[in-house]
């Protein structure tokens, strides 16, 4: 495309058919009007196409009707006739614009919050957490420090281990590892009582303090307790 092809372009022009027994007349008076042609191309003697400037056609038709010529659009082309062919859908190219902007907007927010690994946890208990370190459904991404609540949440709460949060669009995801529970010390200088819970017979005893008050081939009984005063650990067969 030349320079006079894109000037004509921003401009406008259309394509247009020229039929009659004096082309060569109106061809003429075109020229003797200033009216610029270009791309002429004659398939018969009486018709001819050729391409013109929009802001010329209007000058052709006087042309036509004293060369007696009959005149045809064929094609429009440029920005002009564009911009004239979408004007009534300004409003709807409007409307999808400021749709797109919004939805870019929006995205921009944390709208969903998803809590993953928690089993003994409570869910609210830790979007109350999340809260109070800044973190909830309509908040602008950027707007609170991840590692600092991460840091904060584990500081407060034993039962949690570990706790990782990550952003993938609009979702905001808490995957928590929950902390085992520490088993209950007992003092070793404390009496303690020996529960069977199922019956069966004692197979092996291994003492390291005390005194054994059962023997190996002794029977237990599932119970609550069995009240024998002996340190140490006791396995059984069942």
């Amino acid at each position: 495309m030349d320079f006079r092809d894109l000037y004509m372009y921003f401009t406008g022009f259309v394509t247009i058919s020229v039929e009659g027994f004096f082309t060569e007349r109106f061809i003429n008076s075109c020229f003797s009007n200033a009216i610029f042609l270009w791309d002429l191309k004659r398939e018969k003697s009486t018709y001819l196409r050729v391409k013109i400037s929009s802001k010329d056609f209007k000058k052709i038709r006087k042309i036509a009707r004293k060369t007696k010529c009959k005149v045809k659009i064929e094609k429009k082309r440029g920005l002009p006739i564009l911009a004239n062919r979408y004007r009534k859908r300004k409003i709807f190219l409007i409307v999808l614009a400021i749709i797109i902007a919004f939805m870019i907007f929006i995205t921009r927010f944390i709208w969903n919050i998803d809590i993953i690994g928690e089993n003994n946890i409570n869910a609210d208990e830790i979007k109350t957490l999340l809260s109070e370190n800044g973190i909830s459904v309509g908040k602008l991404k950027g707007s609170f420090n991840l590692d600092k609540a991460i840091n904060k949440i584990r500081m407060e709460r034993e039962d949690i281990s570990w706790i990782g949060i990550d952003i993938k669009g609009t979702n905001l995801i808490v995957k928590i590892n929950e902390a085992d529970k520490s088993p209950e010390v007992i003092d070793v200088n404390e009496v303690c009582n020996i529960v069977a819970d199922k019956s069966g017979e004692i197979s092996k005893i291994l003492v390291k303090q005390g005194t054994a008050r059962v023997e190996v081939g002794d029977e237990v009984k599932a119970r609550r307790f069995i009240s024998r005063r002996s340190y140490g650990r006791k396995v059984y067969r069942h």
